[in-house]
C-alpha cells in the first residue's frame, strides 16, 4: 500500500510541475496561445482549468503525504534499530575502570605443594 501512494504521490507531483510550467504569471503561458475565438476553450476556460488542476492536484499530493505517512511499514517494536542496539552496547570512555582493591586471597593448599 505504501508503495502505490509513493507512486501515486509522485506522478501527481510530474503532473502539477508540468501544470505550473504552463501557466505565466501575468496571464500568459497556455492561455495566450488560445487567443483566438473559435476554440472550444477560449482564453479564460484555459485559465480556469489550470487553476483548478493546480489547486487539485496540491490537495492530491497533500492527501497522499498524509495517507503515505500513515501507512509506513512499520516493525511493530519487535526488533530495535541497529542503531539503538549499537549505541547500548558501547562503552563510555569517560567511565572510570574498575580495577580489583584487594589482592587475590591465595590458597594455603597451592602453596604447600610449591
Amino acid at each position: 500500500m505504501y508503495l502505490l501512494i509513493s507512486i501515486l504521490i509522485f506522478i501527481a507531483a510530474v503532473l502539477l510541475i508540468l501544470i505550473v510550467l504552463v501557466q505565466n504569471s501575468k496571464g500568459g503561458g497556455l492561455a495566450s496561445n488560445f487567443a483566438s475565438s473559435n476554440q472550444i476553450m477560449g482564453v479564460r476556460k484555459t485559465t480556469d482549468f489550470l487553476e483548478k488542476a493546480t489547486w487539485t492536484l496540491s490537495i492530491a499530493i497533500l492527501v497522499l503525504c498524509v495517507a503515505g505517512a500513515a501507512s509506513i511499514p512499520r516493525n511493530n517494536g519487535q526488533a530495535e534499530s541497529a542503531i539503538q542496539e549499537r549505541v547500548e552496547q558501547t562503552i563510555d570512555p569517560n567511565q572510570v575502570p574498575q580495577f580489583p582493591t584487594e589482592a587475590p586471597a591465595i590458597d594455603e593448599q597451592d602453596s604447600d605443594t610449591e
